[in-house]
């Protein structure tokens, strides 16, 4: 949750910022860049890391790096030393966030026991999405940007005195086992080249010379790194893992949920602010229904509803929810209200991103042994990444398209603004519906590949020692 927060508060602060350090407007989008292309491009080398040297090790390393490195960006007094800082800041949060998931999948094996903690988990990470916007209101408002960096370090440093009484020590393969320096290298400079092209590619253009090269050679870095995976002894990432039809659709179908996800965070944001005419902390309050909602979804419904009627069903009733939340949205009006217009889809989208998100992960981790669930979750968290950074770069392209024609065509600003939010919506739920269609594929009832075939059974040995939910 720190870190999810993280990713959010800063978004509120940027205008403190760039006025307190006399930042330009070109080099502002770097405070948010600096910190998404090393997290996006070294999670799955920590995941894997996690697997050889010890997950408890990797996370907790990685939790004393965030804290730290977020007391050097609350201390930094120009933007050079401040955009340094965020990317190690960046380091820290994809080494300790990598190995997260695959830790909770091992600690708790009992499947009502895993689905509680997958529960809570997800929790934190949408809770987080909706809690940052919020808190980084608050702390710019009644304190100073300052605090949106300070408040990591004391929490980092209770996280690492309190893993290190309470998180069991999980002894790591050995890095004979895996150390592909090569392959680490092609992948870690292929994602984050992919991450920079992405997140640059809608201030530069898709079409222009930057884009053009960059693009296909972080393509090209990934498809070596692929062919490498392929024929080295010690893969850092096993090919094996993909022929689960469990793990590779619920990447999809992450990628795809978060995809449209994002699109409710940044344009509802925009929408309550812009059109509806709300301060920033107003708009953060506007999101608490949404966290709350998704706290007592994934913290005790869930699990129960998993276990009755098995993760398969929860995972698709979630997703038809969230298109029906998008739905909903691309109603929204000018001279609407937040009661009527935002609340109920908002509410809507918590219950059902509460259902899905644990069914997706649990069916996925459930294809996966003990000792490669690190490398596992570090690719769940990869693909979170890439689908965040395209989708929300493929919805502004479509909105500001829209609103400029609407603007051409005479139409006041607001409604030229909400026109393209409303295209924005439209799009989400297009990206949601291809999630449920790959689901409803690949996911198919009484299939030994999906993981699921009985809600409610414990995980036992397959003939290929493959875990079956």
């Amino acid at each position: 949750m720190m870190i999810v927060i993280d990713q959010n508060i800063v978004n509120v602060a940027l205008p403190a910022v760039q006025k307190g350090l006399g930042i330009s407007a070109e080099n502002l989008v770097w405070v948010v860049n600096a910190y998404v292309i090393p997290f996006g491009g070294l999670l799955l080398l920590a995941g894997r890391l996690g697997d050889l040297i010890g997950r408890k090790t990797v996370f907790l390393t990685g939790i004393a790096l965030f804290g730290a490195s977020s007391l050097l960006c609350g201390f930094a007094s120009n933007e050079g030393t401040l955009i340094a800082f965020r990317f190690v800041q960046g380091v820290g949060g994809a080494i300790a966030s990598a190995c997260i998931l695959g830790m909770v999948a091992t600690m708790f094996s009992e499947p009502r026991r895993q689905a509680q903690a997958i529960g809570a988990y997800s929790f934190a990470s949408a809770g987080g999405g909706a809690v940052g916007p919020l808190l980084g209101g608050v702390l710019t408002e009644f304190l100073n940007w300052h605090w949106i960096f300070f408040i990591n370090a004391p929490i980092g440093a209770v996280l690492v005195l309190a893993g290190l009484r309470s998180i069991p020590k999980q002894p790591g393969q050995g890095l004979g086992k895996g150390t592909d320096f090569l392959g680490a290298a092609l992948v870690t400079v292929g994602m984050m080249l992919l991450v920079y092209t992405i997140v640059d590619a809608e201030k530069v253009g898709w079409v222009s010379a930057q884009t053009l090269l960059l693009l296909p050679l972080s393509l090209l870095l990934l498809a070596g790194f692929v062919i490498r995976q392929a024929t080295v002894a010690n893969p850092l990432l096993p090919l094996g893992l993909f022929r689960s039809r469990s793990l590779t659709a619920a990447n999809i179908v992450q990628f795809m949920m978060i995809a449209g996800m994002f699109g409710l965070l940044y344009f509802g944001t925009l929408y309550v602010q812009r059109v509806l005419g709300y301060s920033p902390l107003q708009a953060g309050l506007g999101f608490v229904p949404i966290a709350v909602v998704i706290a007592a979804v994934s913290l005790g419904l869930s699990a129960r509803l998993i276990t009755r009627f098995g993760q398969r069903s929860m995972l698709f009733s979630g997703l038809v929810l969230i298109v029906a939340a998008f739905g909903m949205l691309a109603f929204a009006r000018v001279d609407g209200t937040y009661v009527v217009d935002f609340l109920p889809a908002t509410l809507v989208m918590g219950l059902g991103f509460g259902l899905a998100a644990p069914a997706m992960m649990g069916l996925g981790m459930a294809a996966v042994s003990p000792e490669e669930s690190g490398i596992a979750s570090g690719l769940f968290n990869t693909t979170q990444q890439i689908g965040g950074a395209i989708g929300l770069t493929v919805l502004s392209a479509f909105v500001t398209a829209r609103t400029s024609s609407l603007t051409a065509a005479g139409k006041d600003e607001a409604s030229a603004l909400l026109g393209g939010y409303h295209v924005a919506f439209l799009l989400a739920a297009g990206f949601v519906l291809v999630a449920l269609l790959v689901g409803a594929a690949m996911l198919r009832t009484g299939s030994r590949t999906a993981e699921a075939a009985e809600p409610g059974r414990a995980a036992v040995p397959g003939p290929e020692d493959v875990p079956v939910l």
